[in-house]
């Protein structure tokens, strides 16, 4: 899918290229397109290389909270809930233990921790699956609630931001703190609604606990004035974050975790992670970057803009669509999409700020489908991909939403 996607960039942007010399006489269009070509990949380098020290910083503060048992006590913390979620899976089986951990992963952002674990997880249901090529209950479940993925901390989000020149990269953290919530919420519903799963008193504690700590922040922001939602947004971000850094510091200290070397060794991971997404960058840069010289991304965002000023909306959430549409196929497509309109917009423009909310809000529910069901061999998947498209959906129109609430008053 993702290569038929990038193909087309380019040949649309070749298409178009055609037409504004032939029919518009624009003679330097294809002098702009290779140009742009350049310069993008040029770009594409550039956000790299200015990734590492950011990217560096992050992982090795998550380092130090791995080693010092914090992964494990989320993992804990998390077990009576996974254990009725998955009723078909026997209690102390070694799969409850492996979904606890992946989930725990992803809520502190540990990406490259969070995958090997979901595999095994994936794998160890399997073992429990009657019909080896029919993804069982357990499965959709796990699959949706990892495509929706709640992530307490959008390390990657922030880093990105940064290095566009972002005043304050983290002052997204809480809007797309309640997108995340969304998407996970609305994906949970639509699964345990497809699956009658009983909704005991502990999986209505949990849910009814986060709805009202969501609901609770979402009330004290709707009573400020719009002027301070940004800024009280950020303060309360920025304490958040680092009362958690000085807390893995503390635990590191209280578990007699070497903190400096658990620092350089998440550090040495963040080097390698920002030297293997260039690639990646390189290749979705350069055929946005195409597409848009070409003037077909224009006409295409152009002509949606007209449809939504048409039935009276305001079109200012437009401009991040590109960033909406990528985000179920592909996570690098939609990570260069976001860097793209923040390159276009400024990353502190309303465009900016929502396209990052929109690349936290969801996990890209076909590569997550492809990994994780590609690894046990599934052929059948039911009603998975409709469970992560509620998800995705229910993310984008949250992350619109509370993208008008914080930053357009």
């Amino acid at each position: 899918m993702l290569n038929l996607i990038w193909v087309g960039f380019f040949l649309t942007a070749f298409a178009a290229a055609l037409w504004q010399y032939f029919i518009a006489g624009q003679e330097d269009v294809f002098a702009l397109l290779m140009k742009s070509g350049f310069d993008n990949a040029k770009l594409a380098f550039e956000i790299a290389l200015g990734l590492t020290g950011v990217m560096c910083l992050w992982l090795g503060i998550m380092k130090i909270g791995e080693r010092a048992g914090f992964l494990d006590a989320l993992a804990r913390l998390l077990a009576p809930l996974f254990a009725r979620l998955f009723p078909e899976v026997p209690r102390g089986h070694p799969a409850l233990g492996s979904i606890t951990m992946n989930m725990a992963a992803n809520m502190l952002g540990l990406d490259n921790a969070a995958t090997p674990m979901g595999i095994k997880a994936m794998r160890e249901l399997q073992e429990l699956n009657p019909d080896k090529e029919t993804a069982s209950n357990a499965q959709i479940l796990f699959l949706v609630i990892n495509a929706s993925a709640i992530t307490l901390l959008p390390v990657t989000i922030f880093t990105y931001r940064a290095q566009l020149g972002a005043a304050d990269p983290t002052d997204v953290f809480m809007p797309l703190l309640f997108a995340t919530y969304c998407s996970t919420l609305a994906g949970f519903v639509f699964v345990a609604a497809m699956q009658r799963i009983r909704l005991d008193r502990v999986v209505l504690a949990w849910v009814a606990g986060l709805t009202l700590v969501v609901a609770g922040l979402a009330g004290y922001f709707a009573s400020l004035p719009p002027e301070q939602l940004a800024p009280r947004s950020s303060l309360i971000s920025n304490v958040l974050l680092l009362s958690l850094i000085m807390l893995f510091l503390l635990g590191a200290l209280w578990r007699r975790v070497n903190a400096y070397e658990a620092f350089v060794d998440g550090a040495k991971e963040g080097f390698g992670v920002a030297v293997t997404i260039i690639p990646y960058l390189v290749a979705m840069l350069v055929a946005i970057g195409m597409l848009r010289a070409s003037g077909a991304l224009g006409v295409a965002m152009e002509g949606v803009r007209r449809g939504v000023a048409g039935l009276g909306l305001d079109t200012a959430w437009v401009d991040a669509l590109p960033t909406m549409l990528m985000k179920p196929l592909s996570g690098s497509g939609a990570r260069a999409m976001m860097i793209e309109t923040m390159q276009t917009h400024g990353a502190d423009s309303f465009a900016g700020r929502l396209a990052s909310i929109v690349q936290g809000s969801t996990e890209t529910t076909f590569y997550v489908l492809a990994v994780y069901f590609g690894a046990v061999g599934i052929k059948r998947v039911r009603y998975a991909v409709a469970g992560g498209l509620v998800a995705d959906l229910a993310g984008f129109v949250a992350a619109v939403g509370v993208a008008y609430l914080f930053f357009m008053g």
